[in-house]
């Protein structure tokens, strides 16, 4: 019998106690892990004996979760056998009310010869309690887990039971772990508990400072988005949200087309107001000595090239009105409106794109960037609402940076709001991207080949991390830069030849509450985003 999830009505006798119903089972005998979403590690179903769900690796804090959101009092039961150790004080278990793949309760066999009942907060255990427990690699272990109000109750093989209490989790999901160990799991199902003496702890929103313009809701951090395509030549991501008055990036749509092959037209077309669709012919080298090689384009603009050789070369496009540090509300007369597609920049003597004070809905699609002397695609102060796909980057240092500074924060928090996706990141350095404060960053099918460390959060900027590929990357994702901590989700991932695995920290909202989205499989982005990404690529 493979995975069952169903919610039952609890039957209630006449004397008044509930039964147990049945909410989720699963003995992967039909040969899949489907409805579980994987965090860390390596997943399949494969036989020993029966079929089992195996977790391969001894090199990462691997998880794999399943069930409900919401669901409150239950108890989860698993059979599990660790089959290796990545080091001392690891262990493999179960755990409930999961609030996403770093915070959670768990009941685990640890190698030292201990069964735990603990919790994960932000990525760090803690014992609630423990006893003594011979424990040995390709061993079978029966666990139980309850959780019921405030108390938490676990048993090894029917022995005696570990309680505590704790408030801090009230709902959430199951999961299986391996703690940087390798192990075997079967036979789970999850039943209804009685409810404790005290009602469920409720977790609070998060919340971000006053804004004069709504902004989307925060989902719960669950499940993957759907597998819903966007019509080719339409914005994606962050930049297809309707928000701030804009419905949408569409450009210089509706606008006269023009098409330039010199610096003066190209300028002159940039700075006007209105909508335009400007073409750009060939080269252009932009002038270097006003204002660091930085010029302005004003909103509604789409900046696309034609053909496969349209360049930008010597000076930075800077979308956004000049810096004031001291406004911290998005001004009437912010930049927004803008799509920059199908262009080689190069060769800046600044940047070779900033999008800053405010600028809203940008969209930068299937470009080349490579040796700029500072950032490649730069967003600050208070810019939201972008979204950076299918973008060639080489020959370049500082790759992506959102949030230019630790003290940005007036300008930056709730804001940020970026996708990242089916860009390729080519033996660029550092920075894909580097974050801070950000209210969600999505960065997904991205592929990193050879680079010094691909994504870093600090300043509780909220980044999930999805079906990327990783190839000799130093570190793959890091929630401590400098500063304080960042939060970092991750799934689905490959990392080859990396020296270190994604850290994970926190909870981070779900992009698909905000944006339809389709994500392919880690496994084909080495095929997919060299082949689509860059200039001359349009179809």
């Amino acid at each position: 019998m493979g995975l069952v999830a169903v919610v039952v009505a609890a039957l209630v006798h006449g004397a008044g106690t509930a039964q147990a119903a049945t909410l989720f089972t699963d003995t992967f005998e039909d040969g899949n892990s489907n409805g579980w979403s994987s965090s860390g590690g390596s997943w399949s179903v494969t036989a020993d004996g029966s079929q089992v769900l195996r977790q391969a690796s001894t090199s990462a804090d691997a998880r794999v979760r399943a069930g409900q959101s919401g669901w409150t009092d239950y108890t989860v039961t698993a059979r599990v056998k660790p089959t290796g150790w990545g080091g001392a004080g690891r262990f493999a278990g179960v755990a409930a009310r999961a609030q996403g793949s770093s915070s959670y309760y768990f009941l685990a066999v640890r190698n030292d010869n201990v069964a735990v009942l603990g919790k994960v907060s932000g990525g760090v255990a803690s014992t609630l309690a423990s006893a003594a427990l011979t424990v040995s690699t390709g061993t079978w272990y029966a666990l139980r887990l309850q959780a019921s109000g405030t108390s938490l109750t676990g048993q090894v093989n029917g022995g005696t039971a570990l309680t505590a209490s704790d408030a801090q989790f009230g709902s959430g999901q199951i999961a299986l772990l391996g703690r940087y160990a390798s192990a075997h799991f079967d036979d789970v199902a999850v039943e209804t508990a009685p409810p404790g003496p005290t009602p469920p702890p409720t977790t609070p929103a998060p919340t971000t400072p006053a804004s004069p313009t709504p902004t989307p809701p925060t989902p719960t951090p669950s499940t993957p988005g759907p597998s819903v395509p966007v019509p080719a030549g339409q914005a994606d991501g962050f930049a297809s949200v309707n928000a701030l008055g804009q419905n949408g990036t569409t450009g210089g749509a509706g606008g006269p087309v023009v098409t330039v092959n010199s610096s003066a037209a190209f300028l002159d077309y940039i700075a006007r107001p209105g909508p335009y669709v400007i073409q750009v012919a060939g080269t252009i080298t932009l002038p270097t000595g006003t204002s660091d090689g930085m010029h302005n384009v004003s909103s509604d603009k789409t900046i696309v090239g034609i053909g496969s050789n349209a360049t930008l070369s010597g000076g930075g496009l800077n979308i956004g009105l000049p810096v004031n540090d001291a406004t911290t509300s998005p001004p009437a007369d912010a930049v927004h409106n803008v799509i920059i597609r199908n262009l080689h920049l190069t060769g800046a003597t600044d940047d070779l794109l900033n999008v800053q004070m405010f600028s809203h809905h940008i969209w930068i699609d299937h470009n080349e960037f490579s040796n700029g002397d500072d950032g490649a695609v730069d967003i600050k102060r208070g810019s939201d609402y972008v979204t950076v796909s299918w973008n060639h980057f080489h020959d370049h240092d500082k790759t992506l940076l959102l949030s230019h500074d630790e003290d940005a924060g007036a300008q930056d928090i709730g804001r940020l709001r970026v996708t990242y996706h089916h860009n390729w990141f080519n033996a660029s350095d550092q920075r894909h991207p580097r974050v801070r404060f950000s209210a969600m960053t999505h960065v997904y099918n991205n592929y990193y080949y050879e680079n010094s460390y691909g994504v870093a959060s600090t300043y509780d900027a909220a980044v999930l991390v999805e079906n990327n590929y990783f190839y000799s990357v130093n570190n793959p994702g890091r929630v401590e830069f400098s500063g304080d901590l960042g939060r970092i989700l991750e799934r689905g991932n490959i990392l080859v030849d990396c020296n270190h695995p994604i850290e994970t920290r926190g909870s981070v909202p779900e992009p698909s509450g905000f944006y339809r989205y389709t994500a392919h499989n880690a496994a084909d982005v080495p095929t997919i985003v060299p082949a689509g990404a860059g200039v001359g690529k349009l179809g």
